[in-house]
């Protein structure tokens, strides 16, 4: 999943103009009739039996897709290659996955499009944009910047091995996958520091301030005896059917895998970031100050948001968004009856102790009281829900520090895995009740739970659609969710509206100064202040997500851009429908195909509306 240029590529806007139009006029043209002539007829016929071609070129690219990326099977509860762990940074693989992409843009392009209407002409073009955008991908040398506090092989290996994450610990089978695919880490450690030394030689090192939060990611996992780890986790709970052979069998590799592999690997990554590495970071922050930077970062902010908008124009998109919700909680203020400034306000809603959780279980019966409130409201707003279960678990200890106050994971999709919605119990006064409602409603219901869990139920979609997806349409949606609290009985209290209000905010500084960083040389003690000037964050707070912004630059913007989107699209049904506007019917027209570019959404919404009308 992904897990980046100054444009993209330049026949993007063009194919997905011709989606569009191509859909609409043939919803237009309504269905056929009798009257049909020949030649129509053997055109649709054509149409079809191409629709077909594709629809299992698809399905073979996605098989090819799995096996080349297992990591991605694992995490949609494919268990097939859960021994499997390819070398992914290495050159090889980089090579022989720029083949992959090029070879099977090539085949979908000798089908081709002509002929093809509704879904199968926007999964066409969705995947032929892809693909390019893939490409175009590959001249930024990402694989040089293997390591960060985020989303790297150190801790996601450690989730994985923890037993608590999408790695199955289930059988014995499942057991001797994970020694098999653990046994391939010290491999990619050791490209991870081939890769930043030869990065280092071109000047593409990471900012200081990120490999210093590494350090204590690395040493909270290196322990001195196997049993102390995080990858003791599934010894430690051996399911009960296990025999006495397999357990003993089982103990004494994990105890040598750990021991002899797995622990001496990360204390000599460990030991190359303090000594070698370090040393060699750089103290600016924006991709910018990277060779090609620029380009980069404008590619990445044009992948991120599916728009064409350059980063000084999300840049003034940002500022105006926060002048406007400044103005918002400026009224929440007046209602509550508080006197002072926005400042005096943003300081009282961070330390009046009556928005502090008494202590972690407190927060998480919070959170699942919450679950039953917004369930009895859903039916208002939604005639379509998914069917995957869902639950709420606090954020693992060894990664809470850095991690985000809320965050989802998907369900597999063989049903074994539910939702899940994490939450952060790390420096639990930093956690407001205030700001419980809009992070559930965002992350949870209905906000990522509803998005993609559903587009992984649609099983008539090509895979590649089901479980791929955009994020300014994915977290659009999520910020989207949150303005649905008073319609489904959350923000009854001002302060808790203001939580939605400062979250909304949030996600307005969030263009101001990603692209501040990336593109007008913001510092990273620069960002901080703005953020904790312009909002009610705790400087806690602010500094991770700073952090997170220099470590994944452009992701942040896909939000308030894709919210916008959505919000816009609501307002035009509303004024094109009138009366005949169904709040439920928008919602599942929204989320029915899955995630789509927001211009493939715009044309969406614009049938469906056409079609309300008739």
């Amino acid at each position: 999943m992904s897990f980046a240029q100054e444009v993209v590529v330049s026949l993007r806007p063009l194919l997905l103009a011709l989606a569009v139009t191509a859909a609409l006029a043939a919803c237009q043209r309504g269905p056929s009739t009798d009257s049909a002539t020949p030649a129509a007829s053997a055109t649709a016929v054509d149409a079809k039996a191409k629709a077909d071609q594709l629809n299992k070129l698809y399905a073979d690219y996605w098989e090819a897709y799995l096996k080349l990326n297992p990591l991605q099977a694992t995490f949609q509860g494919d268990p097939r290659y859960n021994d499997q762990l390819p070398d992914f940074d290495s050159a090889a693989f980089r090579e022989q996955n720029k083949q992959f992409v090029s070879d099977w843009l090539k085949k979908a392009e000798a089908i081709g499009s002509d002929g093809l209407s509704g879904q199968d002409l926007l999964s066409y073009e969705i995947f032929v944009a892809d693909a390019k955008d893939t490409l175009e991908s590959f001249q930024y040398p990402d694989w040089m910047l293997p390591i960060k506090q985020m989303f790297s092989i150190p801790s996601l290996a450690a989730q994985l091995g923890s037993g608590t994450s999408a790695q199955p610990f289930k059988t014995v089978k499942d057991y001797d996958d994970w020694l098999a695919r653990a046994g391939r880490l010290p491999v990619l450690f050791d490209t991870a520091i081939a890769n930043m030394r030869e990065g280092a030689q071109a000047g593409v090192v990471q900012p200081r301030a990120l490999m210093v939060k590494v350090m204590p990611q690395l040493d909270a996992l290196v322990k001195d005896k196997p049993e102390d780890t995080l990858f003791w986790g599934p010894v430690q709970n051996f399911p009960k059917d296990f025999s006495d052979a397999d357990k003993q069998r089982l103990t004494e590799a994990y105890r040598k895998l750990i021991g002899e592999q797995l622990m001496p690997a990360y204390r000599k990554l460990r030991t190359f970031i303090s000594d070698e590495y370090l040393p060699k970071t750089r103290d600016t922050f924006g991709l910018d100050k990277l060779p090609n930077g620029a380009a980069w970062y404008a590619f990445n902010a044009k992948q991120s948001t599916t728009t064409d908008l350059t980063p000084a124009q999300i840049h003034q998109i940002g500022l105006d968004e926060v002048a406007r919700i400044h103005g918002e909680i400026q009224k929440v203020m007046t209602q509550v009856g508080f006197k002072g400034s926005l400042q005096d306000f943003f300081k009282f809603m961070q330390e009046d102790k009556r928005f502090n959780f008494k202590d972690e279980a407190a927060l998480l019966t919070h959170y699942r009281a919450l679950e039953a409130k917004i369930n009895q409201k859903i039916p208002e707003q939604f005639s379509l829900t998914p069917k995957a279960p869902f639950e709420i678990r606090p954020v693992e200890a060894f990664r809470a520090q850095s991690a985000a106050g809320g965050s989802y994971m998907t369900p597999s999709e063989d049903g074994s895995r539910p939702g899940i919605f994490y939450v952060n119990t790390y420096d639990l006064p930093t956690r407001k009740v205030w700001d419980a409602e809009d992070l559930y409603l965002h992350e949870a219901i209905p906000g990522h739970h509803f998005q993609l869990a559903l587009q992984q139920e649609l099983k008539d979609m090509p895979a590649f659609r089901r479980f791929g997806g955009e994020t300014a349409f994915a977290e659009g949606w999520g910020l989207y969710a949150e303005s649905l609290g008073k319609d489904l009985g959350a923000y009854t209290d001002p302060y808790n509206y203001f939580g939605y209000l400062q979250n909304e905010l949030w996600r307005a500084i969030r263009l101001v100064v990603d692209t501040g960083l990336h593109s007008k040389g913001w510092s990273r003690e620069q960002v901080i202040k703005y953020m904790l000037d312009n909002s009610a964050e705790s400087e806690t707070q602010a500094t991770a997500e700073a952090e997170r912004y220099i470590a994944w630059p452009g992701q942040a913007l896909a939000y308030k851009i894709g919210e916008l989107k959505i919000q816009e699209l609501r307002a035009k049904a509303e004024k094109a429908l009138g009366p005949k506007f169904d709040i439920r019917e928008f919602h599942a027209e929204v989320l029915k195909d899955g995630s789509v570019p927001l211009e493939i959404l715009e044309g969406k919404v614009d049938r469906w509306i056409a079609a309300e009308k008739t």
